[in-house]
């Protein structure tokens, strides 16, 4: 964002006027271009995530033995991956000149950034390749490059699906624009207390909060749904998500 703004009035007060450049310009660009070649809609849902993050601080206890620090993040894509082989539609782009839907059989996860100087996407290749371990450095590499503006061109490329976490600003819902032309976009909020009922009794967990967004040219409203189904079963069954992330 430029620093040194120009000063001025409008007809109602004292205003600021900020020049559209730079990274800045490329994202509202980027963001127009998603909306208006896309039929983009949002589903709301919501994970039991309470045995996950148990099982994520045993996890992370035996990974920082080894100098790793390791967010949900990696597990998040680990279980995007999952849900996107069993919904291929999510994992794909249309190509409007030639009027078809590419479905794309590798998985490369877009992982959005906050810098300083706007949001960023870098891409994590091959992510159904790689272990918790590996992401988590591959993940903690490509935010570092992106906040010191040491990103590559090749680092934007070759993204299939994106995820944008913003439990850590404390957000729970959004409506995310595509990173077009991908077909979709999850958004994963921040996780709170909630009380809600478990065999007849009222008990306090811990939810999640998911906002997906998908090309409606590409997905149904049914096999968005579906989408987010297996999404919330791999995160709230510990057992399928441990044989997941083997």
């Amino acid at each position: 964002m430029e620093t040194n703004p120009e000063k001025g009035n409008d007809a109602f007060g004292q205003v600021e006027k900020v020049p559209l450049k730079g990274i800045r310009k490329a994202i509202a660009t980027a963001m127009m271009n998603s909306l208006q070649k896309s039929a983009q809609t949002t589903l709301f849902d919501s994970a039991d995530v309470t045995e996950f993050l148990a099982f994520r601080e045993q996890e992370k206890e035996k990974y920082r033995k080894k100098g790793i620090h390791v967010t949900v993040t990696p597990y998040f894509i680990k279980a995007i991956v999952e849900a996107l082989k069993k919904h291929p539609s999510a994992n794909a782009s249309v190509d409007d000149e030639k009027q078809e839907i590419i479905l794309k059989k590798y998985y490369n996860v877009g992982v959005a950034v906050d810098t300083p100087s706007g949001l960023m996407v870098p891409v994590l290749k091959d992510a159904d390749k790689k272990s918790i371990e590996q992401i988590a450095k591959d993940v903690a590499e490509l935010g570092e490059k992106a906040k010191s503006r040491k990103l590559s061109l090749a680092d934007f490329k070759g993204g299939t699906f994106t995820l944008s976490n913003l439990g850590a600003i404390g957000s729970t819902y959004a409506t995310p624009i595509l990173n077009y032309p991908e077909a979709a976009i999850l958004v994963t909020g921040k996780v709170s207390d909630k009380a809600v009922v478990r065999d007849g009794k009222i008990v306090a967990r811990k939810i999640l909060p998911l906002s997906f967004t998908f090309d409606h040219r590409v997905l149904d409203g049914a096999e968005g749904a579906r989408f987010l189904a297996e999404l919330k079963m791999a995160l709230e069954t510990i057992e399928n998500l441990k044989e997941i992330i083997q």
